[in-house]
Protein backbone atom coordinates (compact mmCIF):
# COMPACT_ATOMS: atom_id res chain seq x y z
CA UNK A 1 0.00 0.00 0.00
CA UNK A 2 1.07 3.62 -0.71
CA UNK A 3 0.51 5.08 2.98
CA UNK A 4 1.39 8.88 1.23
CA UNK A 5 -1.44 8.54 -0.88
CA UNK A 6 -3.72 6.97 0.89
CA UNK A 7 -3.16 10.52 3.47
CA UNK A 8 -4.05 12.56 0.93
CA UNK A 9 -7.55 14.44 1.65
CA UNK A 10 -8.92 13.60 -2.12
CA UNK A 11 -8.05 10.47 -1.81
CA UNK A 12 -9.45 9.81 1.98
CA UNK A 13 -12.54 11.26 0.60
CA UNK A 14 -13.04 9.44 -2.42
CA UNK A 15 -12.64 5.86 -0.78
CA UNK A 16 -14.24 6.68 2.20
CA UNK A 17 -17.04 7.96 0.12
CA UNK A 18 -17.32 4.92 -1.79
CA UNK A 19 -17.55 2.78 1.73
CA UNK A 20 -20.33 5.04 2.68
CA UNK A 21 -22.16 4.61 -0.25
CA UNK A 22 -21.82 0.66 -0.02
CA UNK A 23 -22.90 0.69 3.40
CA UNK A 24 -25.79 3.45 2.85
CA UNK A 25 -27.11 0.84 -0.04
CA UNK A 26 -27.34 -2.28 2.66
CA UNK A 27 -30.30 0.00 4.21
CA UNK A 28 -32.89 -0.86 1.18
CA UNK A 29 -30.95 -4.21 0.08
CA UNK A 30 -31.23 -5.56 3.35
CA UNK A 31 -35.31 -5.06 2.94
CA UNK A 32 -35.20 -6.42 -0.05
CA UNK A 33 -33.40 -9.21 0.78
CA UNK A 34 -35.84 -9.87 3.45
CA UNK A 35 -38.47 -9.84 1.11
CA UNK A 36 -36.59 -12.48 -0.94
CA UNK A 37 -35.63 -14.56 1.65
CA UNK A 38 -39.13 -14.77 3.45
CA UNK A 39 -37.82 -13.39 6.17
CA UNK A 40 -40.39 -11.52 8.61
CA UNK A 41 -39.92 -8.23 10.05
CA UNK A 42 -39.98 -9.37 13.53
CA UNK A 43 -38.12 -12.80 12.85
CA UNK A 44 -35.01 -11.86 14.83
CA UNK A 45 -33.79 -15.08 14.59
CA UNK A 46 -33.45 -15.56 11.04
CA UNK A 47 -32.44 -11.88 10.64
CA UNK A 48 -29.34 -13.15 12.70
CA UNK A 49 -28.93 -16.32 10.80
CA UNK A 50 -29.32 -14.18 7.53
CA UNK A 51 -26.59 -11.76 9.03
CA UNK A 52 -24.37 -14.23 10.11
CA UNK A 53 -24.51 -15.78 6.37
CA UNK A 54 -23.72 -12.48 4.85
CA UNK A 55 -20.53 -12.05 7.08
CA UNK A 56 -19.04 -15.61 6.73
CA UNK A 57 -19.31 -15.03 2.56
CA UNK A 58 -18.00 -11.54 3.25
CA UNK A 59 -14.91 -13.16 5.16
CA UNK A 60 -14.42 -15.58 2.42
CA UNK A 61 -14.00 -13.02 -0.03
CA UNK A 62 -11.97 -10.72 2.13
CA UNK A 63 -9.61 -13.76 2.40
CA UNK A 64 -9.99 -14.89 -0.97
CA UNK A 65 -9.48 -11.13 -3.15
CA UNK A 66 -6.68 -9.83 -0.90
CA UNK A 67 -4.49 -13.67 -0.85
CA UNK A 68 -4.84 -13.07 -4.80
CA UNK A 69 -3.81 -9.66 -4.52
CA UNK A 70 -0.94 -10.32 -2.30
CA UNK A 71 0.16 -13.66 -3.74
CA UNK A 72 -0.07 -15.66 -0.13
CA UNK A 73 -2.75 -17.36 1.92
CA UNK A 74 -3.64 -14.54 4.55
CA UNK A 75 -3.61 -16.65 7.33
CA UNK A 76 -3.40 -15.27 10.73
CA UNK A 77 -0.26 -15.30 12.72
CA UNK A 78 -0.87 -16.53 16.51
CA UNK A 79 -0.04 -12.71 17.52
CA UNK A 80 -3.38 -12.14 15.49
CA UNK A 81 -5.90 -14.49 16.78
CA UNK A 82 -6.43 -12.16 20.11
CA UNK A 83 -6.92 -8.96 17.63
CA UNK A 84 -9.14 -11.34 15.54
CA UNK A 85 -11.14 -12.05 18.66
CA UNK A 86 -11.46 -8.87 19.96
CA UNK A 87 -12.16 -7.58 16.60
CA UNK A 88 -15.04 -10.24 15.39
CA UNK A 89 -16.78 -9.38 19.27
CA UNK A 90 -16.80 -5.53 18.59
CA UNK A 91 -17.37 -5.32 14.48
CA UNK A 92 -19.97 -8.20 13.86
CA UNK A 93 -20.66 -10.12 16.96
CA UNK A 94 -22.18 -7.87 19.96
CA UNK A 95 -22.51 -4.89 17.11
CA UNK A 96 -25.08 -6.63 14.77
CA UNK A 97 -26.95 -8.53 17.75
CA UNK A 98 -27.89 -5.71 19.92
CA UNK A 99 -28.73 -3.97 16.44
CA UNK A 100 -31.11 -6.48 15.29
CA UNK A 101 -32.75 -6.50 18.12
CA UNK A 102 -32.77 -2.86 18.70
CA UNK A 103 -34.09 -2.54 15.66
CA UNK A 104 -37.14 -4.67 15.67
CA UNK A 105 -38.27 -2.74 18.58
CA UNK A 106 -37.92 1.02 17.27
CA UNK A 107 -38.67 2.94 14.44
CA UNK A 108 -36.09 3.14 11.65
CA UNK A 109 -36.11 7.01 12.09
CA UNK A 110 -34.69 6.36 15.40
CA UNK A 111 -32.26 3.67 14.65
CA UNK A 112 -30.54 5.83 12.06
CA UNK A 113 -30.24 8.67 14.62
CA UNK A 114 -28.78 6.94 17.68
CA UNK A 115 -26.75 4.78 15.12
CA UNK A 116 -24.56 7.88 13.81
CA UNK A 117 -24.12 8.78 17.54
CA UNK A 118 -21.14 6.27 16.69
CA UNK A 119 -19.03 8.95 14.75
CA UNK A 120 -18.90 10.70 18.18
CA UNK A 121 -18.43 7.57 20.29
CA UNK A 122 -15.23 7.13 17.88
CA UNK A 123 -13.97 10.18 17.97
CA UNK A 124 -13.93 10.42 21.84
CA UNK A 125 -12.80 7.10 22.37
CA UNK A 126 -9.88 7.76 19.90
CA UNK A 127 -9.01 11.18 21.97
CA UNK A 128 -9.79 10.48 25.50
CA UNK A 129 -9.41 6.84 25.93
CA UNK A 130 -6.28 5.63 23.49
CA UNK A 131 -4.81 9.29 23.35
CA UNK A 132 -4.62 8.58 19.16
CA UNK A 133 -5.37 11.98 18.31
CA UNK A 134 -6.48 15.51 19.95
CA UNK A 135 -9.87 16.51 20.94
CA UNK A 136 -10.57 20.26 19.39
CA UNK A 137 -13.66 22.05 19.95
CA UNK A 138 -13.38 22.02 15.92
CA UNK A 139 -13.81 18.35 15.78
CA UNK A 140 -17.00 18.61 17.96
CA UNK A 141 -18.42 21.62 15.87
CA UNK A 142 -17.90 19.03 12.72
CA UNK A 143 -19.30 16.41 14.41
CA UNK A 144 -22.39 18.44 16.06
CA UNK A 145 -22.86 19.87 11.81
CA UNK A 146 -23.39 16.41 10.83
CA UNK A 147 -25.10 15.01 13.35
CA UNK A 148 -27.15 17.51 12.94
CA UNK A 149 -27.60 16.97 9.16
CA UNK A 150 -28.55 12.86 10.19
CA UNK A 151 -31.35 14.34 12.36
CA UNK A 152 -32.62 16.61 9.91
CA UNK A 153 -32.73 14.10 7.09
CA UNK A 154 -34.66 11.70 9.19
CA UNK A 155 -37.21 13.63 11.28
CA UNK A 156 -37.63 15.01 7.70
CA UNK A 157 -39.44 11.56 6.79
CA UNK A 158 -41.21 10.72 9.65
CA UNK A 159 -42.84 10.98 12.94
CA UNK A 160 -40.11 10.63 15.90
CA UNK A 161 -40.95 10.66 19.64
CA UNK A 162 -38.43 10.94 22.98
CA UNK A 163 -39.51 7.10 24.14
CA UNK A 164 -37.33 5.12 25.50
CA UNK A 165 -36.82 1.34 25.99
CA UNK A 166 -33.81 -0.91 26.62
CA UNK A 167 -34.45 -3.53 24.30
CA UNK A 168 -35.48 -1.06 21.61
CA UNK A 169 -33.36 2.21 21.90
CA UNK A 170 -30.86 1.14 24.16
CA UNK A 171 -29.45 -1.69 22.31
CA UNK A 172 -29.35 0.39 19.27
CA UNK A 173 -27.11 2.80 21.21
CA UNK A 174 -25.14 -0.28 22.29
CA UNK A 175 -24.37 -1.92 18.68
CA UNK A 176 -23.13 2.34 17.58
CA UNK A 177 -20.64 2.07 21.22
CA UNK A 178 -19.42 -1.31 20.02
CA UNK A 179 -18.97 -0.25 16.39
CA UNK A 180 -17.19 2.88 17.80
CA UNK A 181 -14.75 0.70 19.80
CA UNK A 182 -13.98 -1.61 16.83
CA UNK A 183 -13.16 1.57 14.47
CA UNK A 184 -10.52 2.68 17.42
CA UNK A 185 -9.07 -1.08 17.99
CA UNK A 186 -8.92 -1.42 14.09
CA UNK A 187 -6.05 1.94 14.51
CA UNK A 188 -4.43 -0.26 17.21
CA UNK A 189 -4.00 -3.43 15.83
CA UNK A 190 -3.55 -2.79 12.02
CA UNK A 191 -0.36 -1.01 13.18
CA UNK A 192 1.18 -4.48 13.58
CA UNK A 193 -1.36 -7.10 11.78
CA UNK A 194 -2.98 -6.92 7.78
CA UNK A 195 -6.28 -4.92 8.20
CA UNK A 196 -7.35 -7.18 5.47
CA UNK A 197 -6.39 -10.44 7.19
CA UNK A 198 -7.85 -8.73 10.26
CA UNK A 199 -10.88 -7.98 8.52
CA UNK A 200 -11.61 -11.09 6.81
CA UNK A 201 -10.96 -13.45 9.84
CA UNK A 202 -13.49 -11.61 11.81
CA UNK A 203 -15.65 -11.41 9.71
CA UNK A 204 -15.82 -15.50 9.49
CA UNK A 205 -15.60 -16.05 12.94
CA UNK A 206 -18.03 -13.35 13.71
CA UNK A 207 -20.59 -14.27 11.21
CA UNK A 208 -20.17 -17.92 12.07
CA UNK A 209 -21.37 -17.36 15.81
CA UNK A 210 -24.08 -15.59 13.93
CA UNK A 211 -25.06 -17.72 12.26
CA UNK A 212 -25.16 -20.34 15.02
CA UNK A 213 -26.89 -18.53 17.51
CA UNK A 214 -29.00 -17.58 14.97
CA UNK A 215 -29.78 -21.40 14.17
CA UNK A 216 -30.56 -21.88 17.52
CA UNK A 217 -32.71 -19.65 18.32
CA UNK A 218 -34.96 -21.33 15.32
CA UNK A 219 -33.81 -18.67 12.77
CA UNK A 220 -34.65 -20.09 9.07
CA UNK A 221 -33.38 -18.61 5.54
CA UNK A 222 -35.15 -20.12 2.66
CA UNK A 223 -35.75 -19.44 -1.01
CA UNK A 224 -32.68 -19.58 -2.54
CA UNK A 225 -32.75 -18.69 -6.01
CA UNK A 226 -30.17 -17.34 -8.96
CA UNK A 227 -31.32 -13.51 -8.60
CA UNK A 228 -31.50 -13.98 -4.40
CA UNK A 229 -28.07 -15.44 -4.31
CA UNK A 230 -26.58 -13.13 -6.32
CA UNK A 231 -28.52 -10.55 -4.35
CA UNK A 232 -26.59 -12.07 -1.08
CA UNK A 233 -23.57 -12.04 -3.10
CA UNK A 234 -23.67 -8.09 -3.55
CA UNK A 235 -24.71 -7.90 0.35
CA UNK A 236 -21.48 -10.18 1.42
CA UNK A 237 -19.25 -7.74 -1.13
CA UNK A 238 -20.96 -4.26 0.51
CA UNK A 239 -19.08 -5.49 4.06
CA UNK A 240 -16.06 -7.17 2.52
CA UNK A 241 -15.26 -3.97 0.23
CA UNK A 242 -16.16 -1.77 2.58
CA UNK A 243 -14.56 -2.73 6.30
CA UNK A 244 -11.54 -3.52 4.38
CA UNK A 245 -11.12 -0.22 2.73
CA UNK A 246 -12.46 1.52 6.23
CA UNK A 247 -9.56 -0.46 7.95
CA UNK A 248 -6.57 0.60 5.38
CA UNK A 249 -7.99 4.30 5.97
CA UNK A 250 -7.76 3.69 9.83
CA UNK A 251 -4.18 2.49 9.39
CA UNK A 252 -2.94 5.72 7.99
CA UNK A 253 -5.06 8.30 9.26
CA UNK A 254 -5.99 9.87 12.38
CA UNK A 255 -9.85 7.94 13.44
CA UNK A 256 -11.76 11.42 13.20
CA UNK A 257 -10.51 12.15 9.70
CA UNK A 258 -11.87 8.63 8.77
CA UNK A 259 -14.80 8.49 10.96
CA UNK A 260 -16.70 11.19 10.59
CA UNK A 261 -17.36 10.48 7.27
CA UNK A 262 -19.81 7.75 8.47
CA UNK A 263 -22.65 11.03 8.77
CA UNK A 264 -22.99 10.28 5.04
CA UNK A 265 -23.55 6.17 5.71
CA UNK A 266 -27.86 7.73 6.49
CA UNK A 267 -28.24 10.17 3.58
CA UNK A 268 -26.78 7.78 1.04
CA UNK A 269 -29.40 5.29 2.92
CA UNK A 270 -32.19 7.28 2.06
CA UNK A 271 -31.30 8.88 -1.00
CA UNK A 272 -30.80 4.95 -2.09
CA UNK A 273 -34.18 3.99 -0.45
CA UNK A 274 -35.60 6.04 -2.24
CA UNK A 275 -34.26 5.44 -5.45
CA UNK A 276 -34.95 1.26 -4.56
CA UNK A 277 -37.78 1.28 -2.58
CA UNK A 278 -39.70 4.46 -3.87
CA UNK A 279 -39.49 5.53 -0.06
CA UNK A 280 -38.39 8.38 2.10
CA UNK A 281 -39.64 11.61 0.24
CA UNK A 282 -37.38 13.31 2.35
CA UNK A 283 -34.54 12.37 0.02
CA UNK A 284 -35.09 15.14 -2.75
CA UNK A 285 -36.13 17.93 -0.76
CA UNK A 286 -34.61 20.84 0.33
CA UNK A 287 -34.04 18.95 4.05
CA UNK A 288 -32.41 16.40 2.23
CA UNK A 289 -30.05 19.22 0.70
CA UNK A 290 -29.88 21.04 4.10
CA UNK A 291 -28.57 17.84 5.19
CA UNK A 292 -26.28 17.26 2.79
CA UNK A 293 -24.96 20.57 3.28
CA UNK A 294 -24.43 19.89 6.99
CA UNK A 295 -22.99 16.57 7.16
CA UNK A 296 -20.46 17.98 4.25
CA UNK A 297 -19.89 20.79 6.65
CA UNK A 298 -18.77 18.59 9.55
CA UNK A 299 -16.49 16.60 7.08
CA UNK A 300 -14.96 19.53 6.34
CA UNK A 301 -14.40 20.87 9.82
CA UNK A 302 -13.08 17.56 10.92
CA UNK A 303 -10.87 17.17 8.32
CA UNK A 304 -9.24 20.53 8.28
CA UNK A 305 -5.17 19.87 8.45
CA UNK A 306 -4.26 21.69 11.60
CA UNK A 307 -7.23 20.08 13.56
CA UNK A 308 -6.08 16.66 12.74
CA UNK A 309 -3.21 15.53 15.23
CA UNK A 310 -1.75 11.66 14.23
Amino acid sequence: MNQKLLTKIPVVCLLTLICCFLWGSAFPVVKIGYRMFSIGASDTASQILFAGTRFTLAGILVILFGSLASRKLLLPRRSALVPIGLLSLAQTIIQYFFFYIGLANTTGVKSSIINASSTFFAILMSSLLFRYEKLTRVKLLGCAAGFAGVILINLAGGSFDFHMRLTGEGFILIAALSYALSSVLVKKFSARENPVMLSGWQFILGGLILAAGGAAMGGRVSGFTIPSSLLLLYMAMISAVAYSLWGILLKYNPVSRIAVFGFMNPVFGVILSALLLGENNQAFSLYGLAALILVSLGIFLVNRRDTSVS
